[in-house]
């Protein structure tokens, strides 16, 4: 695993961020998630798969990012979240860049909580910001061809 940027502050900290080059520390993110005083913790992996809306056949997922906003962007997501809910114990947003193999992770997201509700709601919280909010691009290679994405990306701030 390397970082590209980002605050690991691992078991220090009640949250983590970073953009990776390699695979993600899925298992280590989730129970880096767990306190004593929360009873929930929900993660979130996304996967690269072999398909997409109209593309079968995908064979190779590529991400690239403006490397200087992810992290603070990624920081904004997590502090808007514990505006929600402020009761959030620990949050992981990672994400991978470059190529992604299918069925390895791309996006992890961790989240715990005093209560299931507040950490399912907070983790889908975060994965749909992230995909709204952090500039962060796909290409996919598929059997008739490859691009970066089906339709283009307006990239909005991150609101609480």
């Amino acid at each position: 695993m390397s970082e590209l940027s980002g605050t690991d502050s691992g078991p220090e900290g009640q949250t983590w961020t970073g953009l990776y080059d390699g695979p993600l520390p899925v298992e280590a993110a989730s129970a880096w998630a767990v306190l004593p005083s929360c009873g929930a913790v929900v993660t979130f992996s996304g996967t690269a798969r072999d398909h997409s809306v109209g593309r079968d056949g995908v064979s190779r997922l590529e991400y690239e990012a403006y490397e200087e906003q992810v992290v603070p962007r990624l920081e904004e997501i997590a502090a808007a979240a514990r505006v929600r809910w402020p009761d959030l114990g620990r949050i992981a947003l990672l994400h991978r860049m470059g190529v992604v193999p299918i069925t390895e992770s791309a996006v992890v997201v961790a989240v715990s909580s005093p209560h299931r509700a507040e950490a399912f709601e907070a983790a889908r919280y975060c994965i749909d910001t992230l995909k709204e909010t952090v500039p962060i691009w796909k290409r996919e290679d598929w059997s008739e061809g490859s691009s970066w994405g089906l339709e283009p990306q307006h990239i909005t701030d991150v609101t609480p």
